[in-house]
């Protein structure tokens, strides 16, 4: 222990330029301080400091061991900052967006619940299904869809996320199912704010771009659409779940249904994450599980 103190002396007379400033800065004596640095020098065998009665410099091995200590002591003081934050209570405005549909239904309920559990937080929720910048329009937590782009944000994943192939029982009543993703092209497909269908083909993503009879960018009227027999379409999981299980849809194509997607909450990368932006993507993560609908095997 008797190293640590005497290195945090001599970090401390290095930035603040003089053995009684980093004296009055850690609240000892400024003998207690000279002492402490030259018992470092005699441990470790070689100067660190030229002294006159004017000022301090560094000696060369004094500025190499300086750069290697105020690592160390950068390291401790983000581990006790990091142990300060864990046990902080979230507060202040945070700013979440999310695509409108799953937001709405499944997002906005856990956020509503997590406030409950600290009334000291403010919350501004934003759903549109546009791409947002996160950091160029302010947000503190974007919920993203599906595969996600190379960036330089953190991503936690929420749960996972199919798309399903689906169409009506009347529909199939006047059309054979398709069985191969070439057979799609002898059917009334239904398309939503993607023109492209995305499927998993010998272990590869392939996208398929559908001739559409309907598109639309909502997705509760690209579900009605298929409800009410026009055709076929593709739709997450959430969405096309209770019908699964109804036996109001039926899901086909289920050889090339791609699985590597994903809900997830992304958000900044900042050296020291505010505890309502940790705790809130915490809460997410935890019970997520808990409010999505059950989606039958395929």
């Amino acid at each position: 222990m008797q190293r640590w103190d005497r290195v945090e002396a001599f970090i401390e007379v290095v930035r603040l330029g003089t053995f009684s400033a980093a004296a009055n800065h850690l609240k000892v004596s400024t003998s207690h301080i000279s002492r402490l640095v030259s018992q470092l020098e005699n441990q470790l065998g070689i100067q660190l400091l030229y002294r006159t009665t004017r000022q301090i410099r560094l000696t060369d091995a004094g500025a190499l061991y300086m750069e290697h200590c105020q690592h160390l002591f950068d390291g401790l003081k983000d581990a006790e900052q990091a142990l300060s934050e864990l046990q902080a209570k979230p507060r202040g405005l945070l700013k979440l967006t999310s695509a409108t549909t799953f937001g709405e239904r499944y997002i906005a309920p856990l956020v509503n619940e997590f406030q409950c559990l600290h009334p000291d937080l403010e919350v501004y929720m934003h759903f549109t299904n546009r791409p947002v910048e996160l950091i160029e329009e302010g947000f503190d937590i974007a919920i993203r869809m599906g595969v996600l782009k190379d960036s330089s944000l953190i991503a936690r994943r929420l749960c996972d996320r199919r798309e399903y192939v689906v169409g009506s029982q009347d529909y199939f009543r006047q059309t054979p199912p398709p069985h191969t993703l070439a057979e799609l092209g002898q059917h009334r497909c239904l398309v939503g704010s993607r023109p492209n269908w995305l499927f998993d083909s010998n272990g590869q993503r392939r996208e398929v771009r559908v001739e559409s009879c309907w598109t639309g960018n909502s997705g509760p009227a690209l579900l009605d659409a298929a409800l009410k027999g026009l055709g076929l379409a593709q739709l997450p999981d959430y969405y096309v779940a209770p019908h699964l299980a109804s036996g109001e849809l039926i899901a086909v194509l289920e050889p090339f249904q791609h699985h590597d997607t994903a809900v997830w909450a992304v958000y900044p990368r900042h050296r020291h994450l505010s505890p309502k932006i940790r705790q809130l993507v915490d809460y997410l993560v935890a019970n997520m599980s808990r409010v999505l609908p059950n989606t039958p095997s395929l």
